[in-house]
């Protein structure tokens, strides 16, 4: 039995205002990803791509599994940051592994309102799955229903990551960047 998933989420993120622009930060796409990822469940695969590996989960008290996405993450000049899966794979159910598909397609945008900075996010994840025969018993409405709270929570977790890293760590790179411009400009000589 195929059963289609969906979720969806979206943010609004005010952005204090620092030395360096926030758009400078998120045309490196891989700090957003590191923030967005636990260090351990993510593997850099190119500049622009990222296998990530979600903590296993639990699907009506009966499956186990753990997906795997490579995701492909990249920015425009104005640091718009785009992210789309490019592959996916379940580690724990063969039957579901070959039965399956993932979509997740994301934008982070930074815009100035009212002389403030702020980052709009959104981010559409759905799934298609052909069903093990044990649940093909169950009305496909509550299969729907648990399978869209999944997804909902699986978004709602990346988005806390998000609001709770991508400031800490955009401060962090503010810092780190002033500190080595101080050090380049305390070994230039001085002209009088």
């Amino acid at each position: 039995m195929d059963v289609h998933f969906t979720a969806s989420e979206s943010l609004s993120l005010r952005v204090e205002d620092a030395p360096i622009p926030i758009h400078h930060y998120l045309r490196q796409p891989e700090r957003l990803v590191k923030a967005i990822a636990e260090p351990k469940l993510m593997e850099q695969l190119s500049d622009c791509q990222f296998r990530l590996k979600m903590r296993p989960l639990n699907f009506m008290d009966i499956y186990h599994f753990q997906p795997t996405v490579v995701l492909g993450v990249w920015s425009d000049s104005k640091g718009t940051v785009f992210l789309r899966s490019e592959d996916c794979e379940i580690l724990g159910i063969d039957y579901i592994n070959n039965r399956f598909s993932l979509t997740l397609k994301g934008k982070l945008v930074p815009l100035k309102k009212d002389g403030k900075t702020y980052l709009q996010g959104t981010a559409n994840l759905a799934v298609k799955v052909n069903l093990p025969p044990p649940l093909w018993l169950t009305p496909k409405p509550f299969l729907e229903m648990a399978g869209n709270g999944l997804l909902k929570g699986v978004l709602n977790r990346i988005k806390q990551r998000l609001l709770n890293q991508l400031l800490k760590d955009y401060h962090h790179w503010v810092y780190s960047q002033s500190e080595e411009l101080r050090e380049i400009s305390n070994q230039l000589p001085v002209t009088s």
